[in-house]
C-alpha cells in the first residue's frame, strides 16, 4: 500500500513539475531540479523499500525477466566482438583461469564428445583424419622415436611388476602346466599300453 502511495506521489510531482514552467529558460533548470529531487527520493529508505517491493512483485518480475533471445543475442555479441576476443585470449593465457574454465565445462565437453562419437558424420570424419597419409607418417615417426620406445618399455615393466598382473600370469602358467602335465600322463599311459 505504501508503495502505491509513494508512486502516486512521485507521479504527481512529475506532473506538477512538467506543467509548472512555461518559460523555456527555466526548462533546463526545472529538469535538473526534478532529476535531483527524484534521485534524492530514490536514495531514501522509503524509496529503496518501494523499489524492492516493486521488483519483488511477481507481475513485475515476469516483465523484468530477461528475454532469452535478448540475452542470447547480447552474449553472442559480447563474445564475438574484437574486444571480447582479446579478453578471452588474454584470459586463457592465465593457467588458473584456463583450469577453472576447463573444470566448469568438463561434463559438457564429455557429453558433447560422447554424442559426437555416436554421430555417423563425425565418425566418418574421424576415420578420414586417421587415414590421412600425413598423419600416419607422423604416427610412424612417433612410434619409431627413442622417447616413445623408452616410454613403452617403462609401461611394460611397470605392468609386469604389478602384483595383480603377476597373480594373473601365475594362474595362467599353473593352468598351462596342469594341462600339459595331464596330457603328458595320458601320453605315458598310452605309451605303456602300446609297449606291453
Amino acid at each position: 500500500m505504501k508503495t502505491r502511495v509513494f508512486l502516486l506521489l512521485m507521479l504527481s510531482v512529475f506532473m506538477l513539475a512538467s506543467c509548472g514552467g512555461a518559460d523555456v529558460g527555466n526548462e533546463k533548470l526545472d529538469y535538473d531540479q526534478t532529476k535531483k529531487m527524484i534521485v534524492d527520493i530514490l536514495k531514501t529508505d522509503d524509496g529503496k523499500k518501494a523499489i524492492q517491493e516493486i521488483i519483488s512483485d511477481e507481475d513485475i518480475k515476469q516483465q523484468l525477466v530477461m528475454n532469452e533471445d535478448v540475452v542470447k543475442n547480447s552474449i553472442e555479441q559480447a563474445l564475438t566482438s574484437e574486444k571480447a576476443e582479446d579478453f578471452w585470449k588474454k584470459s586463457f593465457q592465465d593457467p588458473k583461469f584456463a583450469e577453472a574454465m576447463a573444470k566448469s565445462l568438463k561434463t559438457e565437453h564429455e557429453n558433447l564428445l560422447k554424442n559426437l562419437m555416436k554421430d555417423p558424420q563425425y565418425q566418418q570424419l574421424f576415420i578420414d583424419i586417421l587415414k590421412d597419409p600425413e598423419l600416419q607418417k607422423e604416427y610412424a615417426t612417433v612410434v619409431k622415436s627413442k622417447e616413445f620406445r623408452e616410454h613403452l618399455q617403462k609401461v611394460i615393466s611397470e605392468t609386469l611388476e604389478s602384483p595383480l598382473y603377476k597373480a594373473q600370469i601365475q594362474d595362467i602358467l599353473l593352468k598351462a602346466a596342469q594341462k600339459t602335465g595331464g596330457e603328458g600322463e595320458n601320453n605315458d599311459s598310452k605309451g605303456d599300453k602300446g609297449g606291453s
